[in-house]
């Protein structure tokens, strides 16, 4: 094993996951329990128990990726979407409860971190990357440095005065509701019924089911338009998609959703655009926070 050892702790809105990872992207050891979404309270509890579940002898510092816009000037956590957490100083409570340097970062951008050192995106310069989960996060690399921004890509408008935004967002018509993994389980309730789920849906779409091929078309396209913006904003050499349900649909989703982006993309990108599937998987977030905990370490923030 390498040394030194971090504790990264993914973030999510349906689970926390924590893992012991060393200075390739290892992870040694993890630990996972539900996000409890009653109060911050309950979710501070969760987030120092997915720690304490994994401190021993030779861990060295703890990353947090966070679905959270961070204060930068502060490092606070604001309000998160998909969570109970609200101008919260998560880096200066974990210092303070485990005595190790602490670094947090949004969810997103550690996973886009992984992706780049280690994952699809090793050797680029420039690249987008988009998390299909409960919501819908993003992370951009230009000219060889993560943008440490803001890059809540998942709230961008698709549709002016569309559906309500989920959580706490008061927006309308964002990305994050129409193309993500929510997005997905509400299609599939809405054509079987209750307990049917974004799984449900790409099992049946895999099998050749008509309606289930259509809706998941449907979050393609709109995917795909929300790519092209990017890729004319951008001009990433690589455009990788990760987290849960973009994971599960794979080239279902990926393969309409790169043509459609080609579409709407300026020249070059219009023909030379690739969209890809995250090498890393579900452990991508795992990973990129064990990336930010190392550079905690190393005096890099």
């Amino acid at each position: 094993m390498a040394a030194p050892l971090v504790i990264g702790v993914d973030v999510g809105g349906t689970k926390i996951l924590s893992g012991i990872v060393d200075r390739e992207g290892l992870v040694l050891d993890r630990y996972e329990l539900e996000s409890p979404g009653s109060s911050e309270e309950d979710v501070v509890g969760a987030l120092d128990a997915a720690v304490e579940a994994l401190l021993g002898d030779g861990i060295e510092a703890i990353g947090f990726g966070i679905p959270s816009n961070l204060d930068r000037h502060t490092g606070h956590v604001l309000l998160a979407t998909n969570l109970p957490l609200d101008d919260f100083d998560l880096d200066g409570h974990a210092r303070t409860r485990f005595g190790l340097p602490v670094a947090v970062e949004n969810d997103a951008n550690a996973a886009t971190l992984a992706e780049w050192k280690l994952g699809a995106g090793r050797g680029v310069s420039n690249l987008v990357m988009l998390t299909l989960g409960t919501g819908v996060g993003g992370g951009i690399v230009l000219d060889g440095h993560l943008y440490r921004g803001w890059a809540e890509v998942g709230h961008m408008v698709m549709d002016v005065d569309g559906p309500p935004c989920q959580g706490n967002c008061h927006g309308r018509g964002h990305l994050e509701v129409l193309a993500s993994g929510t997005a997905a389980d509400r299609a599939a309730t809405e054509l079987w019924g209750p307990g049917a789920d974004a799984y449900v849906l790409v099992e049946r779409a895999r099998a050749g089911d008509p309606d289930a091929r259509a809706r998941l078309g449907e979050i393609a396209e709109i995917l795909g338009a929300a790519v092209g913006s990017l890729v004319n904003l951008f001009d990433p050499e690589l455009v990788v998609v990760g987290g849960g349900f973009g994971e599960a649909a794979g080239e279902l989703l990926l393969a309409p959703a790169q043509e459609r982006a080609r579409r709407e993309a300026l020249a070059p990108a219009d023909e030379t655009l690739r969209v890809v599937s995250a090498e890393l998987g579900a452990d991508a977030g795992l990973v990129g926070a064990g990336l930010i905990a190392l550079e905690a370490l190393d005096g890099g923030r």
